[in-house]
């Protein structure tokens, strides 16, 4: 269980957390307050769970909170708790992504640290605001790409660092899903209704809701830096005024190519994340639905699995595995990840001291690359799949 058995953060008190958004019939507000306490490193103290007064006050009797500390609009909440002395240290934003800037902001010039579900924001000029805010405030901004703390994503990163796969050639990733094959908004799914408004999700909608998991996901193992792309978007569904599948070729620095795959609309697909990394030396495949497997072939050599926290898996793995090899680990489990690697730095910022140079979490550059991708996705193919430069 290497994550609880850590002296970076075990013993310390928890760190009194505050949410925005996640009321009633929110699907990842629960995650995140799972993810939160299943490593025992938060308490949720306070909330602006939803947008009408009645709902918010509603959904704290839900989860126990003072009634005190259940706020009708998450700036409310940022002014008193800033002047409490045992308010929050920390925030969780899940709301629609239209609200993520100007909650953040709030929170961040009151020196609150802020975890922010992705994409970062709906549109890049907010996202180029908000990596100002993060890096004027003494407060630090974790964003919740949550692939990137399953166990054998980070053995597949640790092995690209360690050589083991040469010089990276060939990057393939996809996310594919099926559940708006059919018009699902038009049913008023709440799920559905704002990810395929452009006014509350953004230019992207299958590039911002999955692909830019995907994308995260492919940057962070490989360390490689997307230079230009060329995207073919469509909306399948009639009256969908949003993307709801996206192919696009990518090239990095370096000279490295990839393609990225994303879908909403590919029936038998529920959350089809899979990665295939290729250098002259070897490659590697990992799939989300089957995360505790990774798949690793040397050139020339028959194909090997590596399991996690079995033979062959290394440091980068067992530091963020919490069970004996054979016990699955998931979803669940790698969002709680990146809470607690959240966790260690806030404790460091609570000494005054050094985050651990092992700590690993995305980042609010991460946000921006990642709004950067989605409106360039967009911009290319309203150019008929020209190549875009990206400006990094």
């Amino acid at each position: 269980m290497a994550i609880e058995g850590k002296d970076d953060g075990a013993r310390e008190p928890r760190i009194r957390l505050g949410m925005v958004g996640g009321g009633q019939g929110a699907f990842i507000g629960a995650v995140h307050r799972m993810a939160a306490r299943l490593d025992d490193q938060f308490d949720l103290v306070a909330g602006a769970l939803s947008s009408t007064p009645e709902k918010a006050a509603a959904s704290g009797r839900d989860l126990g909170l003072d009634p005190s500390r259940t706020y009708a609009s998450y700036k409310e909440m940022a002014i008193r708790e800033a002047r409490l002395k045992e308010g929050i240290e920390a925030v969780s934003i899940v709301t629609p992504n239209h609200v993520h800037y100007e909650a953040a902001k709030e929170f961040l010039r009151r020196g609150i640290h802020v975890i922010c579900d992705k994409p970062l924001t709906s549109n890049l000029s907010d996202a180029k605001k908000l990596k100002k805010v993060a890096e004027e405030s003494k407060a630090l901004f974790i964003l919740t790409h949550n692939y990137t703390g399953y166990p054998m994503v980070r053995q597949a990163r640790e092995m690209v660092q360690n050589g083991d796969l040469g010089k990276i050639r060939v990057v393939q990733v996809e996310y594919a899903q099926d559940w708006l094959t059919e018009a699902a908004e038009q049913t008023g799914a709440k799920q559905a209704v704002w990810r395929t408004d452009p006014a509350q999700s953004g230019a992207g909608g299958s590039t911002g809701d999955v692909g830019t998991h995907a994308y995260n996901l492919a940057c962070f193992v490989t360390d490689l830096t997307l230079t230009s792309l060329a995207a073919d978007l469509d909306s399948f569904v009639r009256g969908r005024r949003l993307d709801d599948n996206a192919h696009v070729m990518l090239r990095f620095d370096g000279g490295a190519k990839g393609m990225l795959w994303c879908s909403q609309v590919a029936p038998g697909n529920e959350n089809g994340l899979k990665l295939r990394v290729y250098g002259d030396k070897g490659g590697l495949e990992w799939a989300q639905e089957n995360p505790n497997y990774l798949w690793f072939t040397p050139f020339g050599e028959q194909k090997r699995l590596i399991t996690r926290n079995g033979a062959g898996a290394g440091a980068a793995a067992a530091r963020v595995s919490r069970i004996p090899s054979g016990h699955p680990e998931g979803y669940l489990e790698a969002f709680a990840t990146i809470y607690t690697e959240a966790a260690r730095a806030i404790h460091a910022a609570r000494k005054g001291g050094q985050v651990d140079k092992n700590v690993l979490y995305p980042t609010v550059d991460d946000g921006v690359k990642g709004v950067a991708f989605v409106e360039a996705c967009v911009a290319s193919s309203g150019k008929n799949g020209a190549w875009i430069k990206m400006k990094n």
